[in-house]
């Protein structure tokens, strides 16, 4: 009897050495091994992130970095002042600034989508817009994993003027350059503009986002329906870049090449007193020269939805104080529909 509670002893005691050992062995696989939940929360840790650009702009790899880019714009006074843009902002003088992002990974293969407007440049031509003083931005940022569209509008582009019916399509009239990042804190601006001084700016990022806007400067006269800035904005842009390219856009009327800055041989446009912009229309209404239901007439604004209880105060200045507020501020300027392009630098004869 004693025996045989003996040997029972023995049987639990080895069952349970042999139930503790593959326990332990267990436990240090699942240390060395990392849990799904684990890996899944390691991959979700990066993030798409967007630097944006609206307004005429350029990219082209940076040639003494093929890791970086170069965006370029041209400054003209068609187009007020570039703004860089995330939860704070700081307005750019013409100049050459530098991007900084946080920690990102990914291959940088900087594909784009077929709607960006592609041409060639030559070494020489490119030195001389980034030397351009005063007439230029150019921002430096990090290869992207890719160019992304931000808006379209329905154009042709093409190396004749005008551009031939073949060519129209929907082309991105703004950029996203895409990267993959670990983190929202540790972007910056850095830069030399051409005047004056710029302290680097820190960035606060806390939706996946920056842009860098150039808004019109005025509104297209509202009478000739040419997409008058747009055609400008455009030739700005090729020009700084000395690119022979010229958009139009189907939906204007024939007559609209007549009076193109892109023509070789416009006709001398006619001068139009009804033509002004927001700008000089507020002015106008401040020092009691305009009227507030004509002044936003001119400038083409319909109040019939958004701003239906504007200029209803049995005050006159105070009809004028709600014209000029919505004339600044109330509502937006005209689009710069003008292509963006991506520029493949020619090698060296």
């Amino acid at each position: 009897m004693k025996t045989h509670r003996y040997f029972t002893n023995m049987t639990v005691a080895l069952v349970s050495a042999v139930l503790a050992t593959l326990l332990l062995i267990a436990c240090q696989q699942s240390q060395q091994q990392p849990s799904p939940a684990a890996v899944e929360s390691k991959v979700a840790s990066t993030e798409k992130f967007f630097v944006q650009f609206q307004g005429p702009w350029a990219f082209v790899t940076d040639p003494k970095d093929a890791n970086s880019v170069l965006a370029i714009a041209p400054k003209h006074k068609g187009h007020r002042d570039l703004y860089v843009l995330a939860s704070n902002h700081s307005r750019l003088d013409a100049g050459v600034y530098e991007l900084s992002l946080a920690a990102h990974s990914g291959n940088a293969a900087a594909t784009a989508d077929p709607s960006i407007v592609q041409a060639k440049i030559d070494a020489q031509s490119l030195q001389r817009a980034l030397d351009n003083k005063s007439a230029r931005y150019v921002i430096r940022l990090p290869k992207p994993e890719e160019y992304v569209v931000g808006e379209r509008h329905r154009s042709r582009v093409g190396a004749t003027y005008p551009p031939d019916v073949a060519t129209e399509k929907d082309y991105a009239t703004a950029v996203s350059l895409r990267y993959n990042v670990t983190s929202l804190n540790g972007f910056s601006l850095a830069g030399t503009p051409d005047s004056g001084t710029f302290n680097p700016l820190l960035l606060q990022v806390e939706t996946p986002l920056v842009r860098f806007h150039i808004a019109p400067a005025q509104d297209d006269d509202p009478h000739d329906k040419c997409d008058t800035h747009s055609r400008e904005s455009f030739q700005h842009l090729t020009a700084l870049l000395n690119l022979t390219l010229f958009v139009d856009f189907p939906d204007n009327p024939a007559d609209c090449h007549k009076n193109d800055v892109q023509n070789a041989h416009p006709a001398k446009a006619e001068a139009d007193s009804n033509s002004r912009s927001r700008v000089e229309l507020s002015d106008a209404l401040w020092i009691g020269t305009l009227a507030p239901q004509s002044a936003v007439r001119l400038a083409g604004v319909d109040l019939s939805a958004a701003g239906s209880g504007f200029l209803a105060a049995p005050d006159a200045n105070v009809r004028s104080y709600q014209a000029a507020f919505v004339l600044l501020f109330g509502l937006p300027i005209a689009d710069c529909n003008a292509p963006h392009i991506i520029l493949t630098l020619t090698p060296t004869p």
